[in-house]
């Protein structure tokens, strides 16, 4: 016969929100974190226990725990439709905190600086998406922009949208930025002709187009760096 698995029946020290309440947040373990976030567990395994077990499933990586989708992390016994969209909607505000914190301290100074900006948004998904970065005189991050989604293989741009968000922020710098979910970071022909286009519109407006920076999981391609801006 299995005992009662009941996260109540637990020592008071031993409860993750209890624990949290007691010793605070940093003295909780990731399946701890989890657990909260899941709520409860089954009769024959508790919170704690799901979530040891959906973290070991991704080796004890949130990055990789949160590329899974609702319907992926539906499938794990215990977690219904509900559990899922609580998890994923938790690990999206943990990326925009960090995006924001990133943000208000950046200052661009090279395409490194850029990838580390983006990759959390772009390295994971299965598509193509297009943003831009606007800069101030100091090449200070004053915005980003989700300007288009696509799919697997390309994404469209409207050139008029780009430089109307730039003006609307009094931005003096562009930066373009956009995945290619192959892991191939070359640019298309058409990946070119957009980044001259802009670039051509946008030195009527004074406005520079500092770079295109093209990124996929573990790597990524500048314009700038080569020499083909």
């Amino acid at each position: 016969m299995i005992e009662s698995q009941n996260i109540k029946s637990w020592a008071e020290d031993d409860r993750p929100r209890e624990k949290m309440l007691l010793k605070g947040k940093k003295n909780l373990s990731d399946a701890e974190l989890l657990a909260i976030i899941i709520g409860s567990g089954s009769r024959n395994e508790t919170a704690v226990d799901l979530a040891k077990r959906m973290l070991k499933s991704t080796n004890n990586n949130w990055n990789a725990l949160a590329k899974l989708s609702i319907k992926e992390l539906s499938k794990f016994k215990g977690i219904g439709e509900a559990k899922a969209i609580s998890i994923v909607a938790t690990l999206e505000v943990g990326q925009r905190r960090a995006l924001q914190e990133t943000q208000e301290k950046l200052v661009i100074t090279s395409s490194e600086d850029v990838y580390n900006l983006m990759i959390g948004d772009l390295a994971d998904i299965p598509h193509e998406e297009f943003w831009v970065l606007l800069l101030n005189r100091a090449n200070k991050v004053i915005h980003t922009n989700q300007m288009s989604i696509g799919g697997i293989h390309e994404t469209v741009v409207d050139i008029r949208l780009i430089l109307k968000n730039a003006l609307e922020h009094l931005a003096v710098g562009i930066i373009l930025v956009h995945n290619h979910p192959s892991g191939n970071t070359q640019p298309s022909e058409q990946d070119k002709i957009i980044t001259q286009k802009l670039n051509n519109a946008a030195v009527l407006l004074e406005i520079k187009l500092l770079d295109h920076v093209i990124v996929s999981e573990k790597k990524y391609f500048s314009f700038a760096d080569e020499g083909i801006l």
